[in-house]
C-alpha cells in the first residue's frame, strides 16, 4: 500500500508502526516475542521491541529494506538496541538472511527451540516466572532499564536510582515483598 501513498500519507503510516513500537517497547507489562517462521523487515522491528524473545531453530531473520530501496528507519532505535550497532550495520546493509542461531547469538533472541510446542514451553516458563514478581516492580523495573541504559554513571544516574529503589521500598507491594521474604511466605500477588 505505501509504495502509492503521498508524502503526508507515508508519514502517517511510519508515524503509527513506530508508535506501535513504543507502545511495545514502554508497555508497563513484560511483552514476550514468540517467532516461528520468518521475521522480515518491521517483523525483526518487533521482535527487538519486545522485552524477550524466543523462536524455533528454523525460524529466520532479515532487515530487507535496502533490497527495496528503503532504510530500517523507523525500527532501527530498537533493532540497534537489541544487537547492538556493529550488528545492526552488518544486517542493515546487507539485507541478508541469517538463522535463529545468528539472531540468538547477536542478542535479537533469548533462546532457541526445537519446535512450537517447546515455544509453547519456553513461553509458558517465562509468564510462569514473570507470575511470581510485583506487577508494579515489573513496570517500574522496565521504566528503570529505559531510563539508565547507555547512560553514564554520573550523580544524576546515582540520585535516580536512589530515588527509585527508597520510594518502592515503602511502597505497599515493596512492604509485602518484604515482610513475605522475612517471613518466608509467599506475596499476595502469587497465587
Amino acid at each position: 500500500r505505501a509504495a502509492g501513498y503521498s508524502l503526508e500519507q507515508n508519514r502517517d503510516d511510519a508515524g503509527a508502526l513506530a508508535e506501535m513500537l513504543r507502545r511495545v517497547a514502554e508497555c508497563p507489562k513484560p511483552v514476550i516475542a514468540r517467532v516461528q517462521g520468518s521475521a522480515y523487515g518491521g517483523g525483526v522491528g518487533l521482535v527487538a521491541a519486545c522485552d524477550m524473545a524466543v523462536a524455533t531453530f528454523e525460524a529466520r531473520f532479515s532487515l530487507t529494506e535496502v533490497k527495496l530501496g528503503l532504510i530500517p528507519a523507523v525500527i532501527s532505535p530498537h533493532v540497534i538496541a537489541a544487537i547492538g550497532e556493529r550488528h545492526a550495520r552488518r544486517y542493515m546493509l546487507t539485507a541478508e538472511a541469517f538463522s535463529a542461531a545468528e539472531a540468538y547469538r547477536i542478542g535479537l533472541l533469548h533462546e532457541m527451540v526445537a519446535d512450537e510446542d517447546s515455544l509453547d514451553e519456553a513461553v509458558g516458563e517465562w509468564v510462569e516466572a514473570l507470575l511470581k514478581n510485583g506487577p508494579r516492580a515489573l513496570a517500574e523495573c522496565k521504566a528503570l532499564i529505559r531510563s539508565v541504559a547507555n547512560r553514564p554513571l554520573d550523580p544524576q544516574v546515582v540520585d535516580y536510582t536512589v530515588e527509585r529503589i527508597a520510594s518502592l521500598r515503602v511502597s505497599p507491594e515493596g512492604q509485602e515483598g518484604l515482610a513475605a521474604f522475612l517471613q518466608k511466605r509467599k506475596p499476595n500477588w502469587v497465587l
